[in-house]
């Protein structure tokens, strides 16, 4: 004999049926933010990657901690060092050039690690190059036996002469694959006059640009600084 379903046995699957129903937006939603959150966090770690990639290998902010380098630089630039000018070299700890395709000119302003300390990092102009012989007589820079008036150079002692090789250096000639930089300020500036040359495997880069500028005395931005090419 047949059975006839009572009303609660018929009750029962429409009631199943619609929290099915209900429960579907439920499940959407959640998913949805699911979605969105991984999206967010692969936009994070893709921004990441592409910032750790253009610092190490394309472009590195420094900022100018002395005077070494006025009037070009002033303390509280901050600037921009092209690190793929010259190759291709690992970022720290290697710190190694792998693949070379260019070397610093005479005038280029670089970034290279400090020979005396490989934790610091010093920016100088370079004056001459692999194979150049360079002396200083009275504060006047000879390349090759040639004169050299530098625009860019500044002296702060009024033609008086120190005891040392800040004012009278060498003559010495340029190891292969080295380089010899000197800073703008030249009469206070420690470099290639007091520790020797750069290895051009520690030259990170060429600064091509002033993005910021702060005065730490008046306390203000420099903003007539911001922008403006590095020469």
């Amino acid at each position: 004999m047949f059975r006839h379903k009572t009303n609660a046995e018929e009750a029962a699957p429409l009631v199943d049926q619609q929290l099915r129903i209900k429960s579907q937006p439920a499940v959407r939603a959640k998913s949805a933010q699911k979605s969105v959150a991984r999206e967010y966090t692969e936009a994070l770690l893709v921004a990441l990657l592409l910032a750790f990639f253009i610092r190490s290998f394309i472009v590195q902010a420094f900022k100018i901690p002395s005077g070494s380098m006025l009037p070009t630089l002033q303390i509280g630039d901050h600037i921009l060092v092209n690190k793929f000018l010259y190759g291709l070299r690992l970022p720290y700890p290697f710190e190694k050039m792998v693949v070379q395709w260019g070397q610093p000119a005479r005038g280029d302003v670089v970034v290279f690690i400090y020979p005396r300390d490989r934790t610091k990092d010093f920016i100088k102009r370079v004056v001459a190059v692999a194979g150049d012989v360079v002396e200083i007589r009275h504060k006047q820079v000879y390349i090759n036996g040639a004169k050299v008036d530098d625009p860019h150079a500044t002296f702060v002692d009024d033609g008086r002469e120190i005891p040392g090789p800040r004012d009278n250096f060498g003559p010495v000639t340029i190891p292969p694959h080295h380089l010899f930089a000197m800073g703008d300020n030249r009469d206070r500036s420690h470099d290639g006059r007091f520790w020797g040359f750069v290895d051009l495997d520690d030259v990170k880069g060429k600064a091509f640009l002033i993005y910021w500028s702060w005065d730490g005395q008046d306390r203000w931005v420099r903003w007539e600084r911001l922008g403006e090419l590095i020469r």
